[in-house]
């Protein structure tokens, strides 16, 4: 396991876990609460009396974790996870510092200390997260059903969009055809921007009502198995105006530059550099102020970003199988905007789009 041969890279006993996302990525607990503590040769999963049950049944089935030990919490978790540390003899602990407080970390040191427990606790980045970068053959195949699904949600949703509705009809049409598909529920809060509103990149849905000459932009995405999927489109309501097929083709031009340079050992700011000249040819530069894409799995928007060199973001490089979205937009304030979003998988000699809609400006 690749985290495992971290914790040798790192000198660490055991690495602990907090974040809920990568104990279900290692274990299969998906509770709301939990503590893992990962060892050379075993998983210790500390959970209380809520989680018992159940967790006994997922180790009764298909999904089971090997090699999995559960500890039960009677009360506290911190005072549970010194109590199996101590017990499984590990004093190099790694702690994931983007998902522990500071006064948490400060107690652990502090109480350890107190009962001479003799442990020392390292802040670790990205440990299980990089992990998670590399699908394996299981999350593969659940992200390619999952964005297949998102083909009749989006025939669902384009049969909504219609002149005279509001944009909060048109999502209500949204998520009731993704539970219709299957899944288990909604990845993020569903983006229905009509007009104006289209120019907002991270608007949801709102009162307005479709009217003629409208872009809208429709951004939605489902949870299948734990693992997101995520699709935008955008349509005209009625013939667009020239102005507003220009505006969808240079997005559509720089979609399919980003889709062609995504390939092993291209790093990710390439991708985003493919989109980003193509829509400052058609000076639409400024117009287009986010990244070009995000990574998929349990996380909506997780690990590789594809954006442009960032010191706050760390450069990846493609490996086959890694999953992201490419979905360059362009918006202009008072008039509306475009973006186009697909999911795609690197394979060994490029790239699979997993989601399978038309991309082309479609009038309704």
């Amino acid at each position: 396991m690749r985290v495992r041969e971290s914790l040798d890279a790192l000198s660490l006993d055991a690495l602990v876990v907090t974040s809920a996302v990568n104990i279900r990525y290692l274990s299969n607990h998906a509770g709301s609460a939990g503590v893992l503590v990962l060892t050379r040769d075993g998983v210790h999963l500390l959970v209380d009396f809520r989680y018992r049950d159940g967790v006994r049944m997922l180790q009764e089935s298909p999904a089971a974790c090997p090699g999995l030990r559960v500890w039960e919490v009677p009360a506290s978790y911190d005072e549970a996870l010194l109590m199996c540390l101590a017990e499984i003899g590990s004093s190099l602990v790694g702690f994931e510092a983007a998902h522990v407080t500071v006064s948490k970390h400060d107690w652990w040191q502090r109480t350890s200390a107190s009962r001479n427990l003799a442990i020392t606790f390292r802040s670790t980045e990205r440990v299980v997260e990089q992990a998670r970068l590399i699908k394996d053959t299981a999350e593969i195949e659940t992200l390619r059903e999952a964005a297949r699904r998102l083909s009749d949600v989006a025939t669902a949703a384009f049969a909504g969009v219609r002149e005279g509705v509001s944009e909060r009809h048109v999502a209500g049409v949204i998520e009731s055809a993704m539970r219709a598909a299957g899944y288990e529920r909604v990845a993020f809060d569903t983006i229905v921007g009509s007009g104006p509103n289209a120019a907002l990149p991270h608007y949801r849905a709102g009162d307005r009502m479709l009217s003629s000459g409208d872009l809208v932009v429709l951004d939605f995405g489902g949870v299948l198995d734990g693992y997101c999927c995520d699709l935008t489109r955008t349509v005209s309501i009625g013939s667009p105006s020239a102005e507003a097929r220009q505006l969808h083709a240079a997005v559509f031009d720089a979609q399919r530059a980003a889709l062609a340079a995504v390939r092993p050992g291209v790093e990710t700011s390439v991708v985003d550099a493919a989109a980003r000249s193509v829509l400052e040819e058609h000076g639409l530069g400024a117009a287009f102020g986010h990244g070009t894409g995000h990574g998929l799995g349990l996380d909506i928007h997780e690990e590789p970003r594809i954006t442009w060199p960032r010191p706050d973001v760390p450069s990846v490089t493609h490996a086959p199988g890694m999953a992201f979205t490419i979905e360059p937009g362009a918006y202009l304030s008072g008039f509306g905007g475009v973006r186009i979003e697909d999911d795609v998988l690197v394979t060994e000699t490029g790239c699979e789009v997993l989601t399978s809609v038309p991309r082309e400006l479609k009038n309704l």
